[in-house]
């Protein structure tokens, strides 16, 4: 289906289909490795945050559901990529943390995403980059103020 002719009405489709793309060249170059986007997500998002994230937060910033992060997160134990501790204040609540093999392979992602992204904005200016990430992040802004 072809997007709309009016740039205002086609932000919205271009965006997905940009984020959607962009995943999936990421995720061909990481075949090699065994990984799809369903596991290589997760352990970037890990690997980001902040402190070490609950099952229920790392579900919800990966839009899905407890059962679904719940299989997810057995099969990266299983591989030994993650491990689940205890937290003190809440013995029912499990922090979930890189091991250093979950580390590694993160890093190997960190550097093919950067390969992928220096690809696609090669070409683009700094001026051109800038404005729209500005624009991106506006919006992105409102939609998380609606929240």
């Amino acid at each position: 289906m072809p997007f709309p002719t009016d740039p205002r009405s086609a932000l919205g489709p271009l965006l997905s289909q940009t984020t959607r793309l962009w995943r999936k060249a990421v995720d061909q170059r990481l075949q090699p490795f065994g990984l799809t986007e369903a596991t290589w997500l997760p352990l970037l998002r890990l690997s980001r945050a902040p402190q070490a994230l609950r099952q229920k937060e790392l579900a919800a910033s990966l839009s899905l559901d407890s059962s679904a992060v719940v299989r997810l997160l057995d099969t990266l134990q299983a591989a030994g990529l993650i491990e689940r501790r205890e937290e003190e204040a809440d013995r029912r609540a499990k922090a979930i943390l890189l091991t250093p093999a979950g580390q590694k392979l993160v890093d190997q992602v960190e550097a093919i995403s950067a390969e992928v992204r220096e690809e696609l904005l090669s070409g683009l200016s700094d001026d051109e980059i800038s404005t729209a990430f500005r624009t991106i992040r506006q919006i992105c802004d409102r939609l998380e103020a609606r929240s």
